[in-house]
């Protein structure tokens, strides 16, 4: 599904230049839960914006579902998050004084879905990430931060996407919420057999994944299976 051959980032300010990533290559196939971890200044924030087509490499190749979008135009690059990438982010990015149902079919009206397949396709996605139906028509600003994040997942389900990208997903929550959370992002993978990518500084939060791929000082220094992955069981919430 994804193969990322060489890539390096180079940032330019004035006479001076920062290479953020220094030839990095690895390949997720379709279907795995994977960690991609480091500290700060690591340079995974640079890749996770190259993985997710919101920035492009400096030089190498990076193809996500065979096509190489490394040098792609900002519209195609556009077109690419919609149809093939879900986002789940730190701080949620939901439209506060809007209902759970409402947030959630948004990425259906940017792809111009039908109303009515609109609403079935937030359900399907809303029951995927685990959340009571009674919250459907709460607004996001009523709930909790794990049902909140929930709600998040879901949009990120809602267009069948290639892949799930998850930028720190737990950043805000309580360590409680965040292991119900990671337990979802689990479920989704094991039950329903989509690929997770997860960004992350915390390696008690990548223990969940089943691969580890550690990044710093922009290289690669380890890249294994995860052989101590960390179960949680799947709540409701």
């Amino acid at each position: 599904m994804i193969e990322v051959t060489d890539i390096t980032k180079t940032y330019q300010s004035g006479d001076t230049s920062f290479q953020a990533l220094k030839g990095v290559s690895f390949s997720i196939n379709d279907g795995e839960f994977v960690a991609i971890m480091g500290p700060s200044g690591s340079g995974k924030s640079t890749l996770m914006h190259i993985l997710g087509c919101l920035d492009t490499p400096t030089s190498g190749t990076y193809f996500l579902d065979g096509k190489d979008v490394s040098t792609m135009s900002d519209d195609a690059l556009a077109d690419i998050r919609r149809d093939k990438i879900g986002f789940v982010f730190q701080s949620f990015n939901l439209l506060p004084r809007t209902t759970v149902l409402r947030n959630v079919t948004l990425p259906l009206i940017y792809a111009n879905e039908l109303p009515e397949k609109r609403e079935a396709d937030a359900r399907a996605a809303l029951q995927s990430a685990g959340l009571d139906e009674r919250y459907y028509t709460h607004k996001s600003n009523q709930l909790s931060g794990g049902q909140i994040q929930r709600v998040a997942i879901a949009r990120a389900l809602v267009n069948n996407p290639t892949m799930i990208l998850a930028d720190e997903p737990t950043g805000n929550l309580d360590t409680r919420t965040g292991e119900i959370v990671l337990g979802t992002f689990q479920q989704l993978n094991e039950t329903l057999g989509r690929t997770v990518v997860l960004i992350t500084h915390e390696p008690e939060v990548a223990e969940h994944a089943d691969r580890i791929i550690v990044i710093r000082d922009g290289v690669i220094v380890s890249d294994a299976k995860n052989y101590k992955k960390r179960k949680v069981e799947h709540h409701d919430y």
